[in-house]
Order: structure tokens, then sequence, then C-alpha cells
């Protein structure tokens, strides 16, 4: 009898995408003989239809927190209560699997959880206008209340610094889109006044569908700030971070007070699904990189089936350990050799070419040319981190441009024009 709940229910699993149009479970019956009985058998098949049931109902449940499976896991054990009180176990074990097979389908459409259905439910129309992006819909005087999912360590023991990856449920009410930023509150007032602290800005570290692709969280990247003293040869506590120090230490169920989204100057041209993508970062200037890159190779979204160009992606940091991400990028890099580059910069494990540390714009130049024939063909180039990144930026950007007979004030001024240059540095 297990077998033959189970054989059913997998039969019904193929026309489960009507489910969610039927609202009674007496208009899923059919006539099928299963040649049950009353008595013991009925008991069993009733007991089996009833963890199958609550069991997909379940999943339905945790996985896709949407209407149609919550729906659809409710009708499965209401069509288990009406099995109690009904004889004809052939018509009840047919609904029963209808109901459980909807309820998975339900979640798997709308959860994300299949990367054969459709994850576009945030998408503009067409997915690359721009001309609704939020911004600013929750300000300082009236911030939105964000509930911590989840915050984790993501640098290895001898990284430079702590860096944590913090998911917050926003239960689909702080819409956002890559590139853009949340603001921060703090807890507490100032000590100098006592007034209220002020927001920080943090690029968000997701895409707009957030890591669950529920579109009800986003995740911030954040490097608890800490002050050495060479006097006291250790951590000053009254000049560590006020902010980065309260998102590295919260906890699941803490709630972080947010403005935002803030932001346009680093959202992706989305119309030319051609566009070339080169993205510099320092540390946790990767956060808005990451949004990139699950959007345009990790999610099954209009952006990616869309997506022909190549995004090439530049991290610079001090070692292996403190690389952000490398498991994802090295994931992404496999799966598209062609259309995603990588490339680091390890201040103290790589040499330039003149024998110093490798910084950020040393391994941006070795690849300059091949970057200024892209600038030339329409790429947009990103940057964003530590704003002490962008004078040896320029200055490399100066050696080349002068090597090659161009004037760099009339270049910048031409891509900025053409809005290819993108900068957010704090």
């Amino acid at each position: 009898m297990v077998k033959l709940a189970a054989a059913v229910i997998a039969v019904l699993a193929t026309s489960a995408s009507a489910f969610v149009h039927h609202p009674a479970p007496h208009v899923l019956r059919g006539e099928v003989a299963l040649g049950a009985e009353k008595g013991a058998k009925r008991k069993l098949a009733l007991k089996t239809l009833r963890r199958a049931a609550g069991a997909v109902g379940t999943v339905a449940l945790v996985t896709a927190a949407v209407p149609p499976a919550a729906f659809a896991a409710k009708k499965a054990a209401e069509v288990v209560e009406v099995v109690e009180v009904v004889d004809n176990t052939k018509e009840l074990i047919i609904a029963a699997g209808v109901v459980a097979a909807g309820a998975a389908a339900a979640a798997l459409k709308f959860s994300g959880g299949s990367q054969s259905q459709s994850q576009d439910f945030l998408e503009a129309s067409p997915f690359w206008d721009q001309s609704a992006v939020p911004v600013n819909v929750y300000k300082n005087k009236a911030p939105f209340t964000g509930k911590v999912v989840s915050t984790k360590r993501i640098v290895g023991p001898k990284a430079t610094g702590e860096t944590c990856h913090i998911v917050i449920d926003h239960k689909g009410d702080f819409p956002y889109w890559e590139g853009q930023s949340w603001g921060v509150i703090p807890p507490g007032v100032r000590e100098k006044d006592s007034k209220p602290h002020s927001v920080r800005l943090y690029s968000i570290a997701s895409s707009r569908y957030g890591d669950d692709m529920s579109g009800k969280t986003g995740s911030l990247c954040v490097r608890r700030a800490n002050y050495w003293c060479p006097e006291l040869k250790a951590d000053d506590p009254a000049k560590k971070g006020i902010c980065s120090n309260f998102l590295c230490d919260t906890k699941a169920g803490d709630e972080v007070m947010m403005t935002g989204p803030a932001g346009k100057v680093m959202l992706m041209p989305e119309e030319d699904p051609n566009t070339d993508y080169i993205m510099v970062a320092t540390g946790t200037g990767i956060a808005p990189y990451r949004g990139f890159v699950r959007r345009l190779f990790v999610e099954d979204t209009p952006a990616a089936k869309a997506y022909k160009g190549q995004a090439w992606l530049f991290l610079g940091v001090a070692n292996s350990d403190a690389l952000l991400y490398d498991d994802e990028w090295q994931e992404v890099k496999e799966k598209y050799p062609d259309q995603f580059r990588l490339d680091y910069a390890l201040s103290r494990e790589q040499e330039n070419k003149k024998g110093g540390k490798m910084y950020i714009q040393d391994k941006v130049g070795e690849y300059s040319d091949e970057i200024f024939s892209k600038l030339d063909n329409g790429a947009h180039i990103y940057f964003c981190g530590l704003k002490g990144m962008m004078p040896g930026i320029q200055d490399m950007l100066k050696e080349v441009t002068a090597a090659k007979g161009i004037e760099y004030d009339e270049w910048l001024k031409g891509l900025k024009k053409k809005k290819q240059w993108h900068v957010e540095v704090y």
C-alpha cells in the first residue's frame, strides 16, 4: 500500500500545476480502482497519505512562504481529515496525491528551489527598465526594522581583520536592486551629544532576490573596524567602529534599523546583453559585484538568460585567507569560463612587475591594453572599496594613457559622459 500511494502521487505530480486553480478537494477526485478495502488496509492507506501530504506540505511551507504553496499545504492536511469520514478510499488517495503533488509543485515554482523554473517575480517590464528603481523608500526619521537571519565570519584565521556575511530578513517590504546600498543606524546614542548615531551605508551583497531567492532577504558584507593602539599594544575599544562591530556581533533574531535603498551609480545597464562589465574591488568593496555575478550567472532570471557579455572581476586583499566569496567565484568560473574572469591582487603574497607588493592597481595595469580595448567597445568599469584605492588606480591609468598618447582627462570625461565609469568608495 505504501508503494501504491507513492506511485499515485508520482503519477499525479505531472498534472499538479493545475492544482492552484481548484480550491476544493472534491473536484480532484478520479475513478481509479486501487483495490483498497475497509479495515486494516484502509487504515494503512490513511496513515501513508497523512505522512505524504504532511511531509510535502511542510516542505512547501518551509521553502516557499508564498500563498500558493501555503494554500496547497493546507489543503493537503484537509484532504487527509476528509479521508477519515469517507469510505471510498480510491478517491481519497487520488485527492491527497494531487494535493501533495500540487504543494510540491507550488513550492518549487515559487521558492526558487528549482533552477528549471522561472525566477522573475521581482523584475521590471522589460527587465532592464530602470525607471522605477526604488530609492530612499525608508528615511532616517522613519527607518525600516529588519531582522537578522544569520551572521557568519567568512575569512580565514590569517586574514587581516574579521569580515562577516550578514543576512537580513525584510519580509519583502524593502526592495532594492543590485548595486544599491542599505543604510544602517546602530543602536544607542553618541557619547558627545547623546543624539542617535548617524546612518552608515553598506553596499548590498546579494541580488534583489536575496541569497535564498525568496525576495524577502538581503545580505551585507561587513568588516569589523577596530583601532590598534601602538601605545597600548592592543585594540582600543573607545575607537572601534560603532556600526561595523554592532553588525558583526548580531545574532539571529536581532533587529536592525535600516534606511534606503540608496544610490544608482553602481547599477548595471542591462538593456544591451552584450555589455562587458569590469569590476574592481578592495576588501568589502566586493559586495555589489556578488549581486552582479549572482544575477548574471547563478539565478534563472531574464537578465541571466539574456546575458552574452563578459564579466571580469578584480579583487585586492592582503592574503589568501582574506579572500571573500572565493568558493562562489570559482564555481561560476568553472561553469562560465568564457564569460567570467577572475583576478586577485594579494599584497602580502604576490609581487608586481617592479618587485613590490601587488596592489589592485598593479593587477589591473597588467591587463591595461585589453581593458582599454573593452572600454573603447562600450564596456562599463566599476570601482568599489576604500577611497584610498582610487589615487593608485588613477596614477596607473594616467601612465597608460600617456603611453598610448591619450589625454587622460579627456579620456575620463568621455567615459563619464557615456556613463561607463562607476565609482563608489568610502
